[in-house]
């Protein structure tokens, strides 16, 4: 029987809400069949943190790896779904389950995605959080929110932190219609050469044994 797969990918397209500032989506028919070509052919412009999307080392730190750099490992395997939804601005310690031996962590923070519009009152980590996760052997965190730090933050705590301890990070999972447990996560960056984000194909399929 086919395991059951969840898309917590955002859709992109030109209304999707980017990062205050950022680059907007855009789309043009660059080969048109209506013109007379034999095929369609697109041209995208787009932030490399545009939806789902994979943050490389180099997105904060001048020194650290790009995203065609960073090893594919974490980005595949069994994940723990964390529901985060009621635990204020930053997910603290005390608001963990008992992490048995899970590599990769995606809290789900949004009651309900915001797809239509910007939501500045999002929930972050804190910077503690990342260290103890760091000691339990996590090596991907993965949010429903924009950004592991607060949006205000300037000094990027929880991101110094998972480059610290060389963990990956997903921003931007839609993660409503999942429910708190464990899943395969599948959410390959594109080998973007100098690129200090890519934007992921993310979902999560059923475990073998669920």
């Amino acid at each position: 029987m086919a395991r059951k797969i969840w898309d917590i990918s955002q859709p992109l397209r030109p209304s999707l809400p980017v990062w205050p500032g950022d680059t907007a989506f855009t789309q043009a028919r660059t080969w048109q069949m209506e013109d007379g070509s034999p095929v369609n052919v697109s041209a995208l412009t787009l932030s490399t943190h545009s939806g789902a999307h994979a943050d490389a080392p180099l997105h904060y730190s001048q020194e650290a790896p790009d995203i065609a750099s960073v090893g594919l490992d974490p980005y595949l395997g069994e994940c723990l779904v964390v529901d985060a939804r009621e635990v204020g601005a930053l997910i603290e310690v005390g608001d963990l389950p008992h992490i048995n031996s899970a590599d990769r962590v995606l809290f789900r923070t949004f009651k309900s995605f915001p797809h239509e519009e910007w939501d500045e009152q999002t929930t972050a980590i804190a910077p503690e959080t990342i260290e103890w996760l760091a000691v339990q052997g996590v090596k991907l965190i993965g949010i429903d929110g924009p950004s592991i730090d607060p949006q205000s933050s300037k000094t990027m705590d929880a991101h110094k932190a998972v480059l610290k301890h060389d963990i990956r990070v997903l921003e931007g999972l839609v993660l409503d219609d999942v429910e708190e447990g464990r899943y395969e996560l599948i959410a390959l960056p594109l080998l973007i050469v100098s690129g200090d984000a890519s934007p992921v194909r993310a979902i999560l399929r059923e475990l073998p044994d669920a």
